[in-house]
């Protein structure tokens, strides 16, 4: 979460009376994050986030999204579900931006989570993908293989020195990587986000897990990839094992992986590290100091890749 586009109080309250949500008491900016505006909203009818869509949002996807949370909520998962307005709809314009209210989720995100709850965050992530195989919406990877040939030639315009040097690595490691999307990989719709930061606890449990907004059409190993990488490396990007094992074991214990997800795990992974590369390094290219948002370092996810490289031998 993070705030690129300001709203004022007048502006969100006048955005509120489309909806049965009650009168603004509060409007606070969210800050994490590095994606969309977020602001926590409260009414004197609750609590709420009020989102505006930024950059590689695309606007035509959110009722994919939007819908995917709404189906997680109907099947009892901790899933944000988003607020209807008076028309029914779920999307509205705030700002010159498409914007949403979505049900606020109480908790927070675990800096330094315990084996228990490396172990429930994956076995939330395969209830997830059970609960969401008949989900009937389709999208493609946003920031998939065909798009990060885009990302790379903007980045190449503008980077120097480090920047560079990384994106250089990138491209390397991208043709030796090949398109590791292999069709008879089992799937569905994804999150394709799942990290610390995205899955909120409250009392030792899961509570809430947020931000669909990358969610797309792909193999569940490949999001299973992305969550080991996410919360299975320290700050410096090196693998913890046991973290690693928590989080799997986790998610086995409500899915088993088949033998060919098995085998086609690492090179999913070394696809996840460079997609979180190359959107970071765009990140940090492109990143405007005036903006409520700290970019994310790029090279710690890199690093990733050699773990899962070391994997696919």
């Amino acid at each position: 979460m993070a705030v690129f586009t300001p709203v004022s109080d007048g502006e969100a309250a006048g955005f509120l009376d489309g909806y049965d949500l009650g009168g603004l008491v509060a409007l606070t900016p969210i800050a994490e994050g590095v994606e969309n505006t977020n602001y926590r909203l409260e009414t004197d009818r609750g609590l709420f986030v009020l989102t505006l869509f930024e950059g590689r949002a695309e606007a035509s996807a959110l009722p994919f999204c939007l819908g995917l949370t709404d189906h997680l909520a109907a099947a009892g998962l901790p899933a944000a579900r988003p607020m209807a307005d008076r028309s029914g709809g779920w999307i509205g314009r705030l700002n010159a931006r498409p914007a949403a209210i979505v049900e606020w989720r109480s908790g927070a995100w675990l800096r330094d989570p315990d084996a228990s709850a490396l172990k429930q965050a994956g076995a939330l992530l395969a209830r997830i993908h059970l609960a969401a195989a008949d989900y009937p919406g389709q999208r493609g990877n946003p920031v998939g293989p065909l798009a990060w040939r885009g990302l790379a030639d903007r980045i190449a315009e503008a980077a120097s020195g480090e920047a560079a040097r990384l994106l250089d690595r990138v491209e390397a490691e991208w043709v030796a990587l090949g398109d590791p999307f292999d069709e008879g990989l089992p799937g569905g719709a994804i999150h394709a986000d799942y990290f610390p930061d995205n899955l909120l606890f409250d009392h030792g449990a899961p509570s809430g897990v947020i931000d669909f907004y990358f969610a797309c059409t792909a193999p569940w190993t490949y999001d299973l990839a992305i969550a080991l990488s996410a919360w299975g490396f320290d700050a410096d990007g090196r693998a913890r094992p046991d973290a690693l094992g928590a989080f799997q074991d986790g998610y086995e214990s409500v899915r088993r992986l088949t033998p060919l997800e098995r085998a086609a795990l690492p090179c999913l992974g070394r696809a996840a590290a460079l997609r979180f590369t190359l959107t970071r390094l765009h990140d940090q290219v492109f990143h405007d100091p005036a903006k409520l948002v700290t970019p994310k370092d790029p090279g710690v996810f890199l690093r990733r890749l050699d773990y899962w490289k070391e994997k696919s031998r």
